[in-house]
């Protein structure tokens, strides 16, 4: 995963669709046979919520820095 920190808005919006559509891949791809790497949907749920945490923490501080 790029390193989000570095990425704009709509790069973490589009990284969350795609992570997204991962683990609904992942999920139900899963779901009709056996489990090959039970890591890989636990890491897209964080790298998800790492991503999630970026744009909350980039919304409070232009709130904090306008108002």
């Amino acid at each position: 995963m790029a390193d989000i920190k570095k990425m704009d808005i709509e790069g973490l919006q589009k990284e969350i669709v795609e992570k997204r559509e991962s683990l609904r891949k992942f999920r139900f791809g899963e779901a009709g046979s056996r489990s090959r790497n039970v890591k890989e949907g636990r890491t897209l749920r964080r790298d998800i919520a790492r991503i999630f945490t970026e744009i909350k923490s980039r919304d409070l501080a232009s709130k904090k820095k306008n108002g």
